[in-house]
């Protein structure tokens, strides 16, 4: 039953090269199936009990989403008090403009963004484009994190 679509999902993932498995929320069967798969597992939060919930099921890496419309950098600041032990990749409205704000945070060790992968550019198979922006978004992070 549900627990073969899920090994059989995981199965793909590992199998296409995934070397680790993001998701937008954390449902209790993705906490369950995600605490023995074999790659790591993000799961996304957007409350604080939804962190705790995933800190309680073993989890201290965690999405944030959606970033921006859930609260953005200040959010993340006050979660660093009450969670010192969980570490954010915020997706979901990070653009640019707003990089340096979240990776400013010590609870955030990375961050996400459609603005590396435009649809366009994905429909038009502009990989090599796709590719550019990202190391351009890669350096932008390490001048403001070395």
């Amino acid at each position: 039953g549900d627990r073969r679509v899920r090994a059989q999902s995981e199965f793909r993932i590992v199998e296409a090269g995934g070397r680790f498995i993001v998701s937008p929320g954390a449902p209790a069967k993705l906490l369950a199936a995600g605490a023995s798969a074999q790659v790591p597992v993000i799961p996304g939060v957007a409350t604080v009990t939804e962190a705790m919930t995933a800190r309680d099921a073993g989890f201290r890496f965690l999405k944030f989403f959606p970033a921006g419309p859930a609260g953005g950098p200040p959010v993340l600041k006050a979660m660093a008090a009450p969670l010192p032990d969980l570490v954010f990749c915020p997706t979901g409205g990070v653009s640019p403009d707003n990089l340096a704000d979240y990776l400013a945070l010590p609870n955030v060790v990375a961050v996400g963004g459609s603005w590396m992968v435009p649809e366009n550019l994905i429909a038009q198979g502009k990989f090599d484009e796709i590719a550019i922006l990202a190391r351009r978004a890669v350096d932008r992070a390490r001048q403001l994190r070395p």
